[in-house]
């Protein structure tokens, strides 16, 4: 068993998949002989060869339309976007064919593809390199959006999402590509999709997040643990479908709901958890549910990109808020 980062998880997770099925092809700007702008493919060209691990050309519409003729076509592939921003222009064919043959053919055909998208902000990229996009997919019926937050779900979420017969939307936090290593083993244990993760029991506030902001959330637990305050963090992992069962028995216990996300506050996916929680936990809440989120400007640069991505102080404030309103 390794210890490895979760960019090392990504591509111990690919390989692991294309030595195991052949149907598994990858396509992406740089992803050959480069390895990935960000490492992920390192080495898959030389083990699997350039049939399989297609280096594609700078179009993003392009490489789209390909992965999901590929995927109707029995052929398994895993897109990549290279990063969050340059996702836009391949939202017509994931949202307009991949996300629609299951309902279009009836069952009939299915569309097996994996779009991986670096994600989010806090590594001091250019403009349309730290996005927070997550909730424009989240809206779609028929797509799967999935999060990891570490090197083991990393390695687990990516079999599954592979494996799974329909599209999957796969974010990968760039932040904490190489933020830290932990022990995962190459076993080809898939992890289950469409449930959250509950990381640390508690009995006075529900912290609910997903993705990098996982990393600050355990810390704002960490913190409120030496104050006396109880906090049980929960990693979303799929957004869609939302396992919010999980939410709800958490938030049956604390009566208290934080919600952390690095988008922006406006229709970020947090707003969903928190109608639901209105429309199906209101008796159970005894404060008002907080949200910790992005601003609603484009992420600045370079100097106030920190500022900008909710911090263990704000989540800290929002606890406290809600316990001074019950």
């Amino acid at each position: 068993m390794a210890q490895i980062t979760l960019i090392e998880a990504i591509t111990m997770a690919l390989a692991h998949e294309m030595a195991a099925d052949a149907s598994v092809i990858v396509l992406g700007e740089d992803v050959g002989v480069n390895g990935g702008v960000f490492r992920a493919t390192a080495g898959l060209s030389e083990k699997f060869g350039p049939v399989r691990v297609l280096d594609t050309p700078l179009d993003e519409t392009t490489i789209a339309g390909v992965a999901v003729g590929m995927a109707t076509q029995g052929m398994k592939p895993v897109a990549e976007a290279q990063f969050d921003g340059f996702v836009y222009p391949m939202v017509d064919h994931i949202v307009c064919h991949a996300a629609r043959f299951r309902t279009r053919t009836r069952g009939r055909l299915t569309c097996p593809l994996v779009l991986r998208v670096p994600w989010g902000g806090g590594i001091r990229a250019p403009e349309h390199h730290s996005e927070a996009n997550e909730s424009i997919f989240t809206n779609v019926p028929g797509l799967r959006v999935v999060m990891p937050s570490s090197p083991s779900r990393a390695y687990g979420l990516l079999l599954a999402a592979i494996r799974d017969p329909d599209p999957v939307i796969f974010f990968e936090p760039k932040r904490i590509y190489r933020q830290y290593k932990e022990e995962v083993a190459d076993d080809g244990e898939a992890l289950p999709l469409d449930v959250c993760f509950v990381l640390r029991d508690g009995s006075d506030v529900t912290l609910v997040t997903w993705g990098a902001q996982v990393k600050e959330t355990l810390e704002a637990a960490d913190a409120l643990a030496k104050e006396g305050i109880s906090a049980e963090v929960i990693d979303v992992a799929t957004l869609k479908p939302l396992d919010f069962d999980t939410i709800h028995e958490s938030v049956k216990k604390t009566g208290r709901c934080v919600i952390v996300h690095e988008a922006p506050r406006t229709a970020g996916f947090g707003a969903e958890v928190a109608a639901r929680l209105a429309e199906h936990a209101m008796y159970d809440l005894v404060a008002p549910v907080e949200r910790v989120t992005g601003y609603d400007t484009h992420i600045p640069l370079f100097r106030l990109e920190m500022k900008y991505l909710p911090s263990v102080e704000r989540i800290v404030a929002a606890v406290r808020r809600t316990l001074a309103a019950s």
